[in-house]
């Protein structure tokens, strides 16, 4: 873990397990960059209403950079919800 790494929008990172016992250990793919750390969502697995994204904050010190995501899930709303990867 780093105190300043050099993060960027859709990159991943891994939450330390002893920061938090829902969240440590997954892998957050990053929205925003933030003096203090990052926030981001961890994606839940399933189309529709059995997925999703569980959304984190998540501090400097807490957090391990893993690499650059490689597809990105956009949702649009076009007669209902459809997912689409987006590399």
């Amino acid at each position: 873990m780093t105190d300043h790494p050099n993060i960027e929008v859709n990159d991943v990172v891994q939450i330390d397990p002893a920061s938090d016992e829902v969240f440590g250990a997954c892998f957050m793919i990053v929205t925003e960059v933030k003096s203090w750390g990052v926030q981001g969502y961890v994606q839940v697995p399933g189309k529709g209403d059995d997925g999703g994204r569980g959304y984190y904050r998540c501090k400097y010190e807490n957090l391990s950079f893993v690499g650059k995501a490689v597809w990105i899930w956009e949702y649009k709303e076009q007669d209902g919800r459809e997912d689409q990867a987006i590399p």
